[in-house]
């Protein structure tokens, strides 16, 4: 048997996730939940760890305690083999002064490269819903010769504006990356789609080495991974293309295959939950060969109590998580995180409502997003009368999405 390569993983988890407020009010965009049970992060680090990868350090920096208590109580990986999942903060290594830059938090982390010693290193963001075999894009990787392989997804040639752009040139190479271009040409196989970036990386270990500290020297650079070390790799001829369509991931459909979402917004978050609950999801996460791992609680079952005509506890096409109780309120096409009460002739209809969230009697929750701990009062409405929701300083969406934080009080 060949010997495998030794990786380490590098998941860079420091956003601040400005554009999903205030879901990121306490707590940075990673450690947002998602799916009733989920972080954002254990999307990423469920596919590292499912490809094998067990060797894995999570840069942070912004609001990171609900993070780091997370990973430190669900990602407790096995001592014996040495393998691990860990939380590293911004520790002044090289100064007095926080990460600059996605590049900057590699290069004052480097101390974790000369630790561990990996042949290769894949760089992941935290921010995505999506599942990727990450064992492909390394065998790739390394049959490309390349010093850097990025990941690309095939988006429309309408979209490239929204997205860094790879141009692929011949034998795999990147020949341009560019940043939000406006036009851009089409791929020489589909000419109507382009190459997104999505942010996922696999280095040979120099070169990443190098890229960062070249990089670091440079007064004039923002220290990002993708607009400053990929493209300085690029231009050396360096970098690869890896297609994303070509991924697969053992247990995936023909429907949830090359599923990708990045969640930055309050309307991507929204849309990517909505995207669970269908009866063949677009992303399906009942999928046993490929788990998406997370920490479950000692949580009853979820309870659906009374049958009468004017109150009938019952939930249609939505995601409904342990410890919820639907007593006597209906629910349709919603994520329901654990501990969610909706109480008697409640309606809660197109939302996402996190752990701990009461919805009093005969309350309305339409197309909303409710953080932890939130109650709403009994006769309530929300999503109903924009001017009401308005009155009441809640958040909107540019899609018209209500969206409450944490703890925040609703008035009567």
């Amino acid at each position: 048997m060949a010997k495998r390569p030794h990786v380490l993983g590098m998941v860079l988890a420091g956003g601040e996730g400005k554009r999903l407020f205030p879901l990121t009010r306490d707590r940075c965009k990673p450690a947002v939940p998602f799916g009733g049970v989920y972080r954002i992060i254990d999307f990423a680090l469920s596919n590292l760890v499912n490809g094998r990868f067990l060797r894995i350090a999570v840069l942070t920096q912004y609001k990171s305690h609900s993070l780091d208590r997370h990973i430190a109580q669900t990602w407790r990986m096995s001592h014996l083999l040495n393998n691990y999942v860990m939380t590293v903060p911004a520790q002044m290594r090289l100064g007095r002064r926080w990460f600059e830059g996605s590049a900057d938090a590699i290069h004052q982390n480097l101390n974790l490269i000369r630790d561990e010693q990996p042949e290769y290193i894949c760089v992941f963001g935290a921010d995505h819903i999506y599942r990727m075999d990450p064992q492909q894009m390394l065998e790739a990787h390394i049959e490309s010769g390349a010093g850097v392989t990025v990941a690309g997804l095939r988006v429309p040639r309408s979209e490239a504006s929204r997205f860094g752009v790879l141009v692929p040139g011949t034998n795999g190479r990147i020949q341009r990356f560019q940043e939000k271009p406006q036009d851009v040409e089409g791929l020489p196989d589909d000419p109507e789609k382009v190459f997104a970036s999505m942010g996922n990386y696999v280095f040979t270990t120099r070169v990443l080495v190098d890229a960062v500290r070249a990089d670091a020297e440079n007064k004039e650079s923002a220290h990002d991974m993708g607009g400053n070390i990929i493209t300085m790799l690029v231009e050396a001829g360096m970098a690869a293309v890896y297609d994303f369509a070509k991924n697969r991931v053992p247990g995936a459909t023909d429907r949830d295959c090359g599923y990708w979402r990045d969640v930055g917004t309050l309307d991507s978050y929204w849309e990517a939950n909505m995207d669970l609950i269908s009866v063949h999801p677009v992303f399906n996460l009942y999928n046993p060969e490929w788990p998406t791992f997370t920490g479950l609680h000692s949580l009853p079952p979820a309870k659906f109590v009374f049958d009468d005509a004017e109150r009938r506890g019952v939930a249609l096409d939505s995601v409904i998580s342990a410890g919820v109780i639907v007593s006597g309120g209906a629910v349709r096409r919603s994520v329901l995180s654990p501990g969610v009460v909706a109480h008697e002739r409640s309606v809660v209809e197109d939302s996402v409502l996190l752990n701990g969230v009461q919805v009093g009697r005969d309350a309305v929750v339409r197309r909303a997003i409710i953080d932890k701990g939130v109650i709403v009062p009994p006769g309530c409405r929300i999503g109903v009368s924009a001017a009401e929701d308005r009155a009441r300083g809640f958040t909107f969406s540019d899609n018209g999405i209500v969206v409450i934080g944490k703890d925040d009080v609703i008035p009567q």
